[in-house]
């Protein structure tokens, strides 16, 4: 699994490439764009066959494409150590072996190289704000915004979330600035169309489309452990410089911002944030440039059977930090949390979002199972100390 950004250095997967042609009309050039003859029909897609020749995909993307944009960035990479003229370092730190050859002392001068990278993201505000991947813009020097219509402008980076992988930027200028239209992430159904527009390996405006596959795919169980997300997952096809860019509905409205993609067997899975979960983070670091995460200080595992818990569902308390909101509330190791709010629960993935709704100072009331008896138990979440 990787981030869908793409840098120089790294981030390729191997996956195939869904591009196609932007006219400058905003119309996408399919076969039936071609002079064919009359045998051809339907490729021209002749009403007298009851087929159209544009989808409803050409309106979604004409209405949330002038929005969508490239992303550039370049950061400052520093390697430590200068030329060795191709000899090993350990040879060239020996000093018996620099007395021997009459080397002078071994000046450690670190050098320093650009990196580039690339990505998408998508203008939310007509004052110029944009969201993308934290991944896209992290630890950037230098962000360069590329406009459908052909205009580059410079922006900023207003604040990031790497745990969320969220980022904010804003552009130069005053605008007004074409707006992507937000949908409603809340109300999705597997099943439903699925529409990733972005810049794949630096191929402007693609557009690939799918379904809903999933929905509610924690992204610890794919693996991510640094990120807390639970991520929408499509067939759409998602590729490194996807990172950032809308995932539409069959409206051109954005449900989430692209950003996992599998690589290597069992491709073809791709991932986004949705965009309800997008739209609470970037109120925040639009307000204050961070983003404040709720914490109780516990390590989770899922109950299983034949554990000795006695129970078949709830999720086990693997560690208690000391000093934290859970050990001040009274939560032990080897504790069952069963139900939260008196609504059962079955996975650490539903423990967590519970605690994100609480909020930090919030309260969460757990129904816990010690001994094989049931306390009520109130903790109260404190902010996630950054790392």
């Amino acid at each position: 699994m990787t981030m869908a950004g793409l840098r120089t250095r790294s981030w390729i997967c191997s996956s195939v490439l869904a591009a196609g042609l932007l006219l400058p009309s905003g119309a996408w050039l399919g076969t039936a764009g071609v002079g064919f003859g009359a045998g051809d029909a339907r490729a021209q897609g002749a009403p007298g066959l009851g087929l159209a020749r544009q989808s409803f995909v050409v309106a979604a993307v004409r209405r949330a494409g002038p929005a969508v944009v490239t992303i550039d960035t370049e950061r400052t990479v520093v390697v430590p150590g200068g030329a060795s003229g191709g000899l090993p370092r350990g040879l060239l730190n020996d000093p018996l072996f620099r007395q021997f050859f009459g080397m002078p002392q071994l000046q450690q001068q670190p050098a320093q190289r650009k990196e580039r990278g690339q990505g998408s993201g998508f203008i939310v505000q007509a004052d110029g704000l944009i969201l993308t991947n934290a991944h896209v813009v992290e630890k950037s020097d230098r962000v360069t915004v590329g406009l459908q219509d052909g205009r580059r402008v410079e922006g900023t980076v207003v604040g990031l979330d790497p745990l969320t992988d969220l980022a904010v930027v804003k552009l130069a200028g005053a605008g007004p600035w074409p707006v992507a239209p937000l949908g409603n992430s809340d109300t999705l159904q597997v099943g439903e169309w699925a529409i990733a527009v972005g810049n794949p390996f630096g191929l402007d405006n693609t557009v690939t489309m799918g379904i809903i596959s999933s929905l509610n795919r924690n992204a610890t169980k794919l693996g991510i452990t640094d990120k807390r997300l639970d991520l929408i997952q499509t067939d759409a096809a998602i590729n490194p410089g996807n990172s950032g860019g809308p995932l539409l509905n069959a409206e051109g409205e954005v449900i989430g911002i692209n950003t996992l993609v599998r690589t290597g067997p069992g491709a073809g899975l791709g991932f986004a944030i949705p965009i309800n979960r997008a739209r609470e983070i970037a109120r925040q670091l639009i307000a204050t440039g961070k983003v404040s995460h709720p914490m109780i200080g516990v390590g989770l595992d899922g109950v299983k059977p034949g554990d000795g818990s006695g129970l078949s569902q709830g999720v086990r308390l693997m560690s208690v930090q000391p000093g934290s909101p859970a050990a001040r509330a009274g939560l032990q190791q080897g504790d069952v949390i069963v139900a939260v709010a008196g609504q059962p629960i079955g996975s650490p993935a539903q423990l967590v979002a519970a605690v994100e709704r609480a909020g930090v100072g919030g309260s969460l009331l757990l129904t816990v199972s010690r001994d094989g008896r049931l306390l009520s138990v109130t903790v109260v979440p404190a902010p996630l100390a950054p790392r």
